[in-house]
C-alpha cells in the first residue's frame, strides 16, 4: 500500500496566532473553504467546519472529554482522529492531518483528490 501525499498549506505563524473561541474551535479558510480546526491538551485536529448530518457548523460545537467534536445542533460526536461517528448515528467526518512546524501551523490536504473530495 503507498503512502498518503499531502499539499500543505500553511494556517498560521503559531498556534497562539490563531483565533480561538471559549471552546477552543477556530474556523479557518483554505482556498475559499471554511475548516474548522480545534485543541485539545496540546494536541491539534482539522476537520469540515459542516457535520454530515445537517450541516451544523461544528466551531459553534464543542470537544467532549474523551476528544471528540460534538455538533452543536444535535449533538452528533466525531473521533477528530478517524472522523467516525461515536454516538452511533453512522455518519462520517472528513478530518485533514495538522502539523506544527518550527515556522506556524499547516494543514495537509490528501493529493490526488478533487476539489470537491477534499471538503468531505
Amino acid at each position: 500500500m503507498s503512502e498518503k501525499k499531502y499539499s500543505w498549506y500553511k494556517v498560521s505563524d503559531s498556534v497562539s496566532e490563531i483565533l480561538w473561541g471559549e471552546n477552543n474551535l477556530a474556523e479557518i479558510e483554505i482556498k475559499g473553504k471554511k475548516i474548522c480546526i480545534g485543541k485539545m491538551n496540546d494536541k491539534l485536529f482539522a476537520c469540515t467546519n459542516k457535520c454530515p448530518h445537517a450541516g451544523g457548523r461544528l466551531v459553534n460545537g464543542y470537544v467532549d472529554a474523551q476528544g471528540n467534536i460534538v455538533c452543536p445542533v444535535h449533538r452528533y460526536r466525531f473521533n477528530t482522529t478517524t472522523g467516525r461517528n461515536t454516538s452511533g448515528e453512522g455518519y462520517y467526518l472528513k478530518t485533514y492531518v495538522v502539523q506544527e512546524r518550527e515556522d506556524g501551523v499547516y494543514i495537509g490536504i490528501e493529493e490526488g483528490k478533487s476539489f470537491f473530495e477534499w471538503l468531505g
